[in-house]
């Protein structure tokens, strides 16, 4: 995420430095026999290593969500039907990374995670970020949903730490923080449509590549 990857980076170092230079001073009072001294240097130590490690841990976390400077595709995904209201699904991402799965309903849907910045993040030119979390199939008719059997795939690994919910949970003390919301968008699935996938500051918006998958778009109700 370019400047808040070096912002994370000297924090983490600032910490490391002072839990350091804490858990010497604790070390050179045990040889003085001051042991309450050291009782607190050695606290203080530890404070500070533990808020190294929180923040790197964070740093992971959003090194997990991609930058976003303008609209931009962040994926293409294909279709096949395999049987009624089945589709195979194709997901071929930027990198060159491809992906299948097995939707059931009408039409299929994306979700993802926005992270909009301001005040100082934006002087340190803290980008948007973004990150594509599931991938579901949808039935149009409502008693059908809540009915049929469901198809949702999680398209990111479980979070070891997650940072949207400790931002959204601390948003009061993080101030930068300008938006964290869910962005989704749905169309409709039909055999060899094709559509892109892209974002942008306000959210994902799908578009059809080929014949089908206008066909598909112009007959949606």
């Amino acid at each position: 995420m370019g400047s808040s990857s070096v912002l994370l980076t000297a924090i983490i170092v600032a910490c490391a430095l002072v839990g350091m230079l804490f858990l010497i001073a604790s070390g050179r009072r045990l040889h003085r026999h001051r042991f309450g001294s050291c009782a607190f240097h050695g606290l203080s130590s530890l404070v500070f290593f533990l808020a190294a490690a929180g923040v790197a841990l964070l740093g992971l976390e959003l090194l997990t969500y991609d930058r976003l400077t303008h609209e931009q595709p962040v994926v293409r995904a294909s279709f096949a039907q395999a049987g009624e209201q089945q589709f195979n699904a194709t997901l071929t991402y930027p990198s060159g990374e491809v992906r299948g799965y097995v939707l059931r309903g009408d039409d299929w849907q994306i979700d993802a995670r926005v992270l909009k910045w301001r005040g100082v993040a934006n002087v340190l030119n803290f980008d948007t970020a973004y990150r594509l979390e599931r991938i579901s199939g949808r039935y149009s008719d409502v008693e059908r949903e809540r009915t049929e059997p469901r198809t949702v795939y999680a398209l990111h690994p479980p979070d070891r730490i997650d940072a949207w919910a400790l931002l959204r949970t601390w948003r009061e003390y993080v101030p930068w923080a300008d938006a964290l919301y869910g962005s989704a968008t749905y169309v409709p699935m039909a055999d060899r449509a094709a559509y892109e996938i892209s974002v942008s500051q306000s959210g994902l918006v799908a578009r059809p590549l080929n014949e089908a998958a206008r066909l598909a778009v112009g007959a949606w109700h």
